[in-house]
């Protein structure tokens, strides 16, 4: 299963150039490749939450990760052959890595292989964790020989794999054919997929669980059921159902329309109504969905973060390919960004985990807070680079030049790389720190927290095409340039740098004021102790009548 690494990494690896490709070979404006770019990313981050239920209802890890890795491998096939030197053009004649040797049955291939790659990450991300974790589960019969032997070719594949990783994901930064780039993890992919099925008679199995999704979507359904009856003036009358070892949650009065899912007809008798766990539902239920909803306002304030990452792969990653990459005679490849900024997430992981002890229970929110002030000055650094490339750029007579060399190193970057670095891996931790302490308990299941995490920095990923939408058309008021040209040299993304600066500075104070106001919940001390949740060895039962524990 390790090989399946294979695909995440170079599906991870590809796309991280793509607006390069795009710009390069497409000729398209930055704006619409970076468009491109930002919705497929912010659909990829989204995706995961319908995988999980999908995977906890229906059809399993291995179902989802066969049917994932199936779609990487077209996915990946198709961007190879989307390329003009693979399908030229219908004269034949085409095989130029020209934007008029780009056809209709390229793009098509095109845009499909994006959605098929969509698809692989997100069942990957789903289940590629949790189906590993299920194959330990027979280990307790094996001998100490068998598990030894087990152990050491498991060591060895693993590093087999990283080493054809690495020297994989070196090799391709230097290949200049964007066919042989692609289709390399193409071929990979489809390897790993064929071995990863080679390895099914082997495999444990275990069936679809039930989702925590399920018990909001009840809530809504029966809620909605009862939107016209009355709700009762004492909330005793609504119905909780006591079981040996079940503490339910008190009642609150806020969201009283959620109520209604709880409340108990006349008609017919209480037996036959707790038969449909879509009509009623317990308190505990309800007010575990109460806890999701009122949430909502916090996360709305992180949107504006997930903008300012998708600047990194994008606007970031233009501006360094125009750059001078030269370090004496060597030529930096760009995947060295990435690298850089792997590196400064893990450093940064460091410096939250200290910053987590000294605060305990008050260091998410003042984490976010922080990688929200990570955010300003990233946009700030990256605004006085872009005012002095510009200066370069007109210096020089290179405006009307977008494919020539800019005399400006491309280290000039390092520092907002880092900064977005922080603002990354911070936020990511926080929120996770956020969601373990403040969720309800039957979301603190799987892989939840991760892919609520990712899901609301994915709106923001897929939402700054509006951003910039329309940040373009105010500029362009009264007669003036607009902001965002169609080259970049000509385009102003210094100002847009300032304002995101600015919309990230009012989105700190509003984070402030809604957290202030944020009624938090004691953390129990096992989230207190534990980085990340474990998994519950018991099952989640979508037919039961609740599944829930004390917060």
């Amino acid at each position: 299963m390790a090989v399946l690494l294979w695909a995440d990494v170079f599906a991870g690896y590809v796309m991280w150039v793509m607006i390069t490709y795009l710009t390069d070979v497409w000729k398209i404006s930055f704006t619409h490749a970076a468009g491109i770019v930002n919705i497929w990313s912010g659909v990829a981050m989204i995706m995961p939450i319908g995988s999980a239920f999908l995977v906890d209802t229906l059809i399993g890890n291995y179902s989802m990760l066969l049917l994932s890795s199936i779609a990487y491998s077209i996915g990946l096939g198709f961007l190879a052959m989307s390329t003009p030197p693979v399908l030229h053009n219908a004269t034949g004649t085409c095989r130029e890595y020209r934007p008029e040797c780009i056809g209709h049955v390229q793009q098509i291939l095109f845009y499909a292989a994006l959605a098929l790659i969509a698809v692989g990450i997100s069942g990957h991300v789903i289940s590629l964790g949790s189906f590993s974790a299920e194959q330990t589960t027979s280990d307790t019969e094996e001998d100490d020989e068998t598990k030894t032997r087990k152990f050491l070719w498991q060591i060895l594949g693993i590093f087999a794999i990283i080493l054809v990783l690495v020297i994989a994901a070196t090799a391709l930064a230097y290949i200049k054919p964007w066919s042989v780039r692609f289709g390399i993890p193409a071929i990979c992919t489809l390897v790993a997929t064929i071995i990863f099925l080679g390895g099914s008679c082997s495999y444990n199995y275990e069936s679809p669980k039930g989702s925590p999704l399920t018990t909001v979507f009840r809530v809504f359904a029966a809620s909605a059921a009862k939107l016209f009856q009355q709700l009762p003036s004492d909330s005793n009358q609504l119905y909780e159902k006591d079981e040996p070892d079940f503490k339910p949650l008190p009642h609150t009065p806020s969201l009283r329309c959620f109520d209604k899912a709880a409340i108990m007809l006349p008609t017919p008798t209480q037996e036959e109504q707790e038969k449909n766990r879509w009509r009623l539902c317990r308190v505990t239920e309800v007010e575990e969905t109460k806890m999701g909803i009122r949430m909502i306002p916090m996360w709305m304030t992180f949107i504006i973060c997930g903008v300012v990452l998708s600047i990194g792969n994008t606007y970031f990653l233009e501006q360094a390919n125009h750059m001078n990459r030269k370090v004496g005679r060597l030529t930096v490849p760009l995947p060295f960004l990435l690298v850089l900024y792997d590196f400064s997430k893990s450093q940064f992981a460091k410096i939250y985990a200290g910053l987590a002890k000294c605060l305990g229970k008050y260091a998410p929110p003042v984490c976010i807070a922080l990688a929200m002030l990570f955010s300003i000055l990233c946009c700030i650094t990256a605004a006085k680079v872009e005012t002095r490339r510009l200066d370069v750029i007109r210096r020089h007579g290179l405006l009307d030049k977008p494919d020539e060399k800019i005399p400006m190193s491309m280290f000039w970057l390092l520092p907002q790389f880092i900064l977005l670095a922080g603002l990354d891996q911070i936020f990511n931790m926080s929120i996770t720190g956020f969601l373990i302490n403040q969720a309800p308990a039957t979301m603190k299941t799987k892989e939840y927290l991760d892919i609520f995490t990712t899901g609301v920095l994915g709106l923001g990923t897929a939402g700054s095409v509006l951003s910039v939408y329309i940040v373009g058309k105010i500029s362009e008021k009264g007669g003036k340039p607009s902001w965002f040209r169609y080259t970049l040299n000509k385009s102003r993304l210094d100002n847009y740098y300032w304002t995101l600066a600015a919309l990230s500075a009012v989105n700190l104070v509003l984070f402030i004021v809604v957290a202030s106001f944020y009624s938090y919940k004691e953390p129990r001390v096992e989230d207190q102790e534990a980085p990340e949740v474990d998994e519950s060895d018991e099952p989640y039962d979508d037919n039961a009548q609740c599944f829930c524990c004390c917060g």
